[in-house]
């Protein structure tokens, strides 16, 4: 049994954890400070991946990223590297799918913290950096942590948009969920059966986690 579409999967779903993590954070963060109706719109724009088909979220990618398209074409252009049909490719991918998933519970984690716990620190003197690390995040660790893990569960099942942008290539674009559809196609039942359940094993430890998370921060 050839390890590499869990070992690619893992990783891939560990980058586009860390990347949604800090801009997750940073979007909620900032957008919740916004004008109701420019706070309204982003919303709407940020959250979008998250109910449109992961084909849809491929195909907009492929438009961007293409070979023959604008930002494809400039990069393959000057640096000589396709942005598709590459593992890390799929990295763009899960980003942009697992996204809503950090942001919507970065914004749910930083509305229910206290204000007035910054504006005790604001009367004391201390900095907007201070309080964001030092009071804010330490409150809303528990939802954000959950965010996060939501995040990293999500990225490892993700097929759709990844299929899409990255192909499936044994041994260099192959990941957990492109290799199940792939052994059902060609008939392989037994070893797609391997793979569901190593996914299904995954998936129950990350939930399992939230949902330690959760009792812990209801304590």
């Amino acid at each position: 049994m050839d390890w590499y579409p869990l070992l690619n999967s893992l990783r891939i779903a560990l980058i586009s954890a860390a990347v949604v993590f800090f801009t997750g954070i940073a979007a909620a963060y900032y957008i919740a400070r916004l004008p109701r109706v420019l706070k309204g719109v982003l919303d709407v724009v940020l959250t979008l991946p998250l109910v449109l088909p992961p084909t849809v979220v491929g195909y907009l990618l492929l438009c961007l990223l293409g070979p023959r398209r604008v930002i494809g074409a400039w990069v393959l252009e000057t640096f000589g590297t396709r942005l598709t049909m590459q593992w890390w490719s799929a990295v763009f991918a899960v980003s942009v799918v697992v996204f809503p998933l950090m942001y919507r519970t970065a914004r749910g984690a930083f509305e229910s913290f206290d204000e007035t716990l910054a504006q005790a620190g604001k009367t004391l003197g201390l900095s907007n950096t201070y309080i964001f690390w030092r009071i804010r995040m330490p409150c809303c660790r528990q939802g954000i942590l959950a965010g996060a893990v939501l995040s990293f569960a999500r990225a490892i099942g993700e097929y759709g948009a990844t299929s899409m942008v990255a192909g499936y290539t044994p041994g260099r674009t192959a990941t957990v969920a492109t290799e199940v559809y792939q052994l059902w196609r060609i008939g392989n039942d037994a070893l797609a059966a391997r793979w569901v359940a190593v996914n299904i094993a995954i998936s129950a430890v990350v939930l399992l986690a939230v949902n330690l998370l959760e009792r812990r921060q209801r304590r």
